[in-house]
């Protein structure tokens, strides 16, 4: 049996997305224990580490809805904010971490790694199991606590069509995830679809490219996990009973193939159509993707041009957001937000330039939406989440009234009607009881937005009302 050194993982230095652990882990030591963490939060030294997760005391943990997982887990307090802590082993441990942080490096929407804790020990001295420790991901919950009663059949699509488009985003980078499910991941609203992150790397690797091979076993083990998930719903009374579970889960396939060849596939056409290079830029611009680079090559005779992108990048919308406003946004929200920016700037003054009209949104619209949820509403839905919606309930409320109503008007009925009967998608910080751990873990909360969203579905069109 070799001395194999395990502990340095990851030990193969020059492949892609790798550093040595020395370089970018700083450890420190606490009689028995050691705490290799990317940044410095002493609050980890007063948990109490010589107690197994299962018997924590509820002071320290915070009530939030887990997903399943085969690994005991817990949200604790840590300063201002909450962290996910999972039992594992050391060298399981150690290599989630490492792919969690290269993940981040590559601007994969992830987790954030905060620590690996090990030399756990019971005050006897029995051993007690490595953590990694997680930060929790605002606004973010499982796939199972979305709903209270009923999965919805389009929500259920959403989410498959957002994993997809989380393994596109992966695989773009050489990651192999080795474990896809709906229960590896976290979902975030987004402009009434999804943002997907990776919660769960400890079976992922980086390689400078991915095999066809290596792309359709993570979609087949994709398809199986999903469809198994879809039948505990099933069981479960989660979801419509006249769902196909194995059917649904085959839709991640279609959706990953139809993003994957519109991202990655050769184009040809006629030297006349050049005009078909930009409605391919526009079409990964509404996936989301930013077009850096293409490679046109011309046959000898010069008929025809050849075209496929050679670097994309996700968050096309985000970085316009970003650079007209300064406001930070998930890609389907950015894309709505400057929607109504480009109709403001119509309405109000067309000659004006984009960033200064953009501003006068940012102070005239924005700003005073939110400044209009009060303290006990704030934690409801994030910002950009909330003005997206009041914009969509006042083109909806207007088309219904059949007159202009004003943005004032509009957002005291989203307060009364809406938000007040939705639950709090921030970090649920609050003391765990029994009953209360139980109750969110069984993914059974308090939602009144199934009902809100019959009675104000997304609309796709633009907003009319200024």
């Amino acid at each position: 049996m070799t001395d194999a050194q395990w502990r340095d993982e990851p030990t193969n230095f020059d492949q892609h997305g790798k550093l040595p652990r020395e370089s970018e882990v700083p450890s420190s030591v606490l009689g028995s224990l050691n705490i290799t963490a990317a940044a410095s939060d002493p609050e980890l030294l007063d948990l109490p580490w010589h107690l197994r997760l299962e018997d924590w005391p509820s002071e320290y943990l915070a009530a939030l809805p887990r997903g399943i997982s085969r690994h005991v887990v817990r949200f604790a307090h840590l300063g201002d904010s909450v962290i996910a802590i999972k039992e594992t082993g050391e060298h399981v441990a150690r290599h989630e971490y490492h792919m969690l942080r290269k993940l981040q490096r590559l601007d994969v929407p992830c987790v954030e790694p905060v620590a690996v804790i090990t030399g756990r020990r019971t005050a006897e001295g029995v051993a007690l199991d490595p953590v990694l420790v997680t930060r929790h991901l605002k606004f973010s919950l499982p796939y199972r606590a979305l709903f209270s009663q009923m999965l919805r059949k389009d929500t259920l699509t959403r989410l498959i069509d957002a994993q997809a488009l989380l393994l596109v985003r992966l695989h773009l980078i050489g990651f192999y995830w080795g474990d896809v499910s709906l229960s590896n991941t976290l979902f975030r609203r987004d402009a009434g679809a999804f943002a997907a992150y990776l919660v769960d790397a400890e079976t992922g690797e980086l390689y400078p490219d991915l095999s066809s091979g290596q792309r359709e076993y993570d979609l087949e083990i994709a398809r199986v996990n999903i469809a198994g998930e879809l039948m505990d719903l099933l069981e479960g009374g989660l979801i419509d009973g006249e769902v196909d579970p194995v059917a649904t889960s085959e839709l991640i396939m279609d959706a990953y193939r139809r993003l994957w060849a519109e991202l990655t596939d050769q184009e040809s056409f006629e030297l006349g159509e050049r005009w078909r290079v930009g409605a391919r830029i526009r079409r990964l611009n509404e996936l989301g993707f930013d077009v850096e680079e293409y490679a046109i090559k011309t046959n000898p005779e010069g008929s025809t041009i050849q075209l496929q992108p050679k670097v994309v990048d996700a968050g096309h919308h985000q970085r316009r957001l970003l650079r007209l406003t300064g406001l930070d946004a998930q890609e389907n929200q950015a894309r709505r937000l400057l929607n109504d920016i480009d109709t403001y700037r119509a309405d109000n003054n067309p000659d004006l330039d984009e960033e200064i009209s953009a501003h006068s949104w940012v102070r005239h619209v924005f700003e005073p939406i939110v400044r209009s949820i009060p303290r006990e509403l704030s934690g409801k839905l994030e910002p950009a989440e909330v003005v997206h919606e009041v914009l969509e309930h006042r083109w909806y409320i207007s088309e219904k009234l059949d007159r202009n109503v004003p943005l004032a008007e509009s957002v005291q009925s989203y307060l009364d009607t809406v938000l007040r009967h939705r639950r709090d998608e921030a970090a649920l910080i609050i003391t765990a009881d029994d009953d209360t751990m139980k109750l969110l873990e069984g993914g059974v909360l308090n939602d009144a937005e199934d009902n809100a969203a019959e009675e104000y579905p997304d609309q796709e069109q633009p907003h009319r009302i200024r």
